[in-house]
């Protein structure tokens, strides 16, 4: 008895990581896109035909990297801020777009051993719903988030590299 206890009980420990951190990444993604957003106007990045704020986030953040002289392939960290995002649109919207996206991406975020995480949920055919999310991969996305401000930072003493993530 005291096995399968301990075993439920990380079963439940394993949903309630991987959920927070799904939550997490949904708020660092929209602190970001914030951020990004009001730094690319002030830069006066523009993507023609569309009004300010409606831009496709990984049009703006190409263009708004361009303008900066921010190398996202310098890295992992234009494929983890992509990856941020997508999982924080899926997390927020569920199954869609962003699903197929964020499978071709990163197809790892569906891959985990059944011994170690089994889904609360009862089944059902909702890929979002068995999006895993560790800890550590938010980290990997503040990191990105850092590494991409000091970068984009010109002055002398940036902290281009962040001791995380």
């Amino acid at each position: 008895m005291d096995e399968f206890l301990d075993r439920a009980a990380a079963q439940v420990d394993n949903y309630l990581a991987s959920e927070a951190a799904k939550a997490f990444t949904l708020t660092l993604a929209g602190l970001f896109e914030r951020q990004l957003r009001i730094w690319g106007r002030g830069l006066g990045v523009t993507i023609a035909r569309l009004k300010p704020g409606r831009e496709p986030f990984r049009d703006y953040l190409l263009v708004c990297a361009q303008a900066a002289d921010v190398d996202l392939q310098d890295g992992p960290i234009g494929y983890d801020l992509i990856e941020m995002f997508l999982v924080a649109n899926v997390y927020r919207h569920g199954d869609g777009t962003s699903v197929e996206d964020l499978r071709a991406h990163a197809p790892g975020r569906w891959t985990y051993d059944p011994s170690r995480y089994v889904d609360l949920l009862p089944p059902n055919a909702e890929q979002s719903e068995q999006l895993l999310l560790q800890p550590t991969d938010v980290v990997r996305y503040a990191g990105a988030c850092g590494r991409f401000w000091g970068r984009a930072d010109k002055l002398a003493m940036a902290v281009k590299d962040p001791p995380y993530g």
